[in-house]
């Protein structure tokens, strides 16, 4: 499918989280068989953190990370730009701030958290360099970050079975709830940097200590990095 133009992108993304916010969870677990949950755990025990460190979750949607963060202990702040993601984060009853914002120009103070993390969001962002620069921004000293997304097997066998399903079945299954939703999110993943330029594009904001643990045979990618 043709992706959105990087001047229309941020209006057509809100937009189409808004529209899939209710289904948003039920599609998740569908799509990963679960794993997900699991996926977002270790995404946080990466970060390594003591009880009542604070956790910035950029696109946060419904609140899954937060969730996470909590339960590790942590204190946590969600931002997202959908405010219908927002809306069903809130129904969970979570006990952490949500905030309706833009993860390039965030208003938070310098220094708040002690980890910004991220779930499979990096490819919605319109400006991913503004982002991580925000992010660095809001991090202490020493601070940590963990970026979960989509990634594409090395392995010949997988990628073919990868692109099957990720290209044919997720989009069938995603006409049920809203056919543009499902045959974007696949599609998206034009919009990740390389492995190399995504190492090379935290360096150049600040970041050190730059890592990429491959899940799910590499269907998955989990970086992480130090402030």
């Amino acid at each position: 499918m043709k992706l959105p133009e990087p001047e229309s992108k941020a209006a057509v993304v809100e937009a189409m989280f808004d529209r899939i916010a209710p289904r948003y969870d039920l599609m998740n677990r569908l799509m990963t068989f679960g794993l997900d949950r699991r996926w977002r755990r270790e995404a946080v025990a990466a970060l390594e953190l003591p009880a009542g460190a604070m956790v910035v979750d950029l696109g946060c949607g419904t609140g899954d990370l937060c969730a996470e963060a909590l339960r590790a202990g942590c204190r946590a702040v969600g931002v997202d730009f959908s405010a219908r993601m927002l809306e069903q984060a809130a129904a969970r009853g979570l006990r952490c701030a949500l905030i309706r914002a833009d993860a390039a120009n965030l208003p938070l103070r310098d220094g708040l958290a002690d980890a910004v993390v991220s779930g499979f969001a990096l490819r919605n962002f319109a400006d991913l360099r503004a982002v991580l620069r925000e992010a660095f921004r809001i991090l202490k000293p020493r601070g940590r970050i963990s970026l979960l997304e989509v990634d594409t097997p090395s392995w010949a066998v997988l990628r073919f079975g990868h692109r099957i399903f990720f290209n044919r079945v997720v989009p069938q299954l995603g006409k049920f709830v809203d056919r543009y939703a499902y045959a974007y999110l696949p599609s998206s993943i034009e919009y990740l940097p390389a492995e190399r330029q995504m190492m090379e594009m935290l360096g150049a904001v600040g970041f050190s200590e730059v890592a990429k643990r491959r899940l799910m045979a590499g269907a998955v990618q989990l970086v992480t990095a130090r402030r």
